[in-house]
């Protein structure tokens, strides 16, 4: 009795100790949102090029996901997590330090490349320690710290901002990250997720470059598109050859044994439905963070710490899934609560568009838990089904191509979120330097239709996926 005791304490413990990393990513990422006017006054530069420092980071993220993999199996799970966790605090330090913009997006692109190794070697791990029948309640417990990341973020930013000074935000990430350093030295073993060393491959040196120099053109196509900052030719040029150097890592992934991401695990209908049927909803993701801040700052001129005080609902709301999630997913199936829950994920964002500044706050609260509470319900369930026909040995390629899928949809949220509201500014007669309340709500009626998406994509799963998670 003692022992099945201490295996359940077990499946807890570590969830909770590799999910670290997304304590650290999303307290860093909703803190930052907070606080872009503060920065930006301080660097002398719009607030909307800011996006340049949160899409920096998340590029370098997309960028160095592939080489998760590789790392894990070379060096091992757990001594490269400790490293990564490591780096990205380091980074952190170099950021509260930035004197200017291009060394603000400099530092991040640095810090990009700790938190590159972090997230998918964490759930590397869990998928490797935590047996099927236990997943759905250990994947509960891994979105707990990344929930309390984002709910303390938005107070802590809002704090740090109003009483001190907003280089702090970056600061703060030190002595988390030796704290999740030392713990995961503590309770997760070094042997119980190890590969299998004669799994070993060279590291594809052609598929990284490929792979990097794709996400880098696709990504900054975007970001460049309509600003006037390279001439229209140039975004399209990127564009291409982001795209052809997609299709030339396509092609190149076919003749090599062992590629550094193995696009054959798309063939499994659970995970394209996660990586791919995903993507939209998980655009909104990225999107939704971004405009939140500005809107009740910007638009309806709340300090930082009244909007940090709003926007924290979205995180209770996530928070407040772990107490159901699992009795829904038992209780209808992974099918129907993915398709319910996105749904509602999708009308919940619209309706953030309708928002004013006489709107009562208490209003504006509850509908904010609401949707964060829809959005985490969605994901949760998502990613435990994610990988339940993935095969043990590919679980690398499937971790880092899905983390990496993860992040280039949060960049395309944030730069489509600022795109969104330039062009609204200039459809009014006005400038995305003089952002209004109503610029917002055509920003967030499309992030709201485009959620739709994923609703179309969940439904094509068979109703009894994931039996087996269920059933456990």
């Amino acid at each position: 009795m003692k022992q099945q005791h201490d295996r359940s304490a077990h499946y807890r413990i570590v969830p909770l100790v590799v999910a670290c990393p997304l304590f650290l990513q999303n307290l860093d990422t909703s803190v930052m949102a907070t606080a872009l006017p503060s920065i930006a006054g301080s660097l002398q530069v719009q607030v909307l090029h800011l996006n340049l420092a949160i899409t920096a980071y998340l590029l370098s993220l997309a960028v160095f996901l592939p080489v998760s993999g590789w790392l894990s199996e070379r060096f091992g799970p757990r001594r490269v997590f400790c490293g990564a966790i490591v780096f990205f605090s380091l980074g952190s330090a170099l950021c509260g330090a930035a004197q200017s913009l291009p060394q603000l997006v400099l530092f991040r692109v640095l810090q990009g490349m700790g938190g590159a190794m972090m997230v998918p070697v964490g759930r590397l791990i869990l998928l490797r320690s935590v047996p099927p029948a236990q997943m759905v309640g250990a994947m509960v417990w891994f979105t707990v710290p990344g929930a309390i990341g984002r709910m303390a973020g938005p107070l802590f930013g809002g704090a740090i901002v109003t009483l001190v000074s907003w280089r702090w935000i970056f600061l703060v990430n030190i002595p988390f990250g030796l704290l999740g350093v030392l713990m995961a030295l503590r309770y997760v073993d070094a042997d119980a997720a190890a590969p299998d060393p004669a799994r070993r491959a060279p590291f594809d040196l052609p598929g990284f470059v490929l792979l990097a120099v794709a996400l880098t053109c696709l990504l900054g196509a975007l970001e460049t598109a309509g600003r006037a900052l390279v001439p229209v030719a140039a975004s399209w040029g990127m564009a291409g050859a982001g795209l052809l150097a997609l299709w030339a890592y396509w092609r190149h992934g076919r003749r090599r044994s062992e590629p550094l991401i193995d696009l054959a695990i798309l063939r499994y209908p659970s995970y394209r439905a996660a990586v791919l049927g995903g993507m939209p909803l998980r655009i909104a993701i990225g999107a939704s963070p971004f405009l939140l801040p500005l809107m009740l700052q910007l638009g309806f001129g709340l300090s930082p710490l009244r909007s940090g005080l709003l926007t924290v609902a979205t995180a209770i709301g996530s928070l407040s899934t772990r107490t159901v999630v699992a009795r829904l997913i038992r209780a209808v199936g992974f099918r129907s609560l993915l398709i319910g829950a996105t749904a509602m994920t999708s009308i919940l964002y619209a309706s953030y568009g309708l928002f004013r500044p006489a709107t009562p706050h208490l209003l504006m609260f509850c509908v904010m838990l609401l949707g964060g509470l829809c959005n985490s319900m969605a994901m949760v369930t998502l990613n435990t089904l994610g990988y339940s026909e993935i095969p043990r040995p590919r679980m690398s390629h499937a971790t880092a191509l899905a983390s990496m899928a993860q992040q280039l949809s949060v960049s395309l949220g944030v730069v489509m979120g600022a795109a969104l509201l330039t062009l609204a500014s200039l459809l009014r007669g006005g400038d995305a330097a003089h952002l209004r309340a109503g610029d917002f709500s055509p920003a967030f009626a499309v992030v709201g239709m485009m959620t739709l998406l994923s609703v179309l994509a969940f439904a094509r799963l068979r109703k009894e996926e994931g039996e087996a998670l269920r059933a456990g």
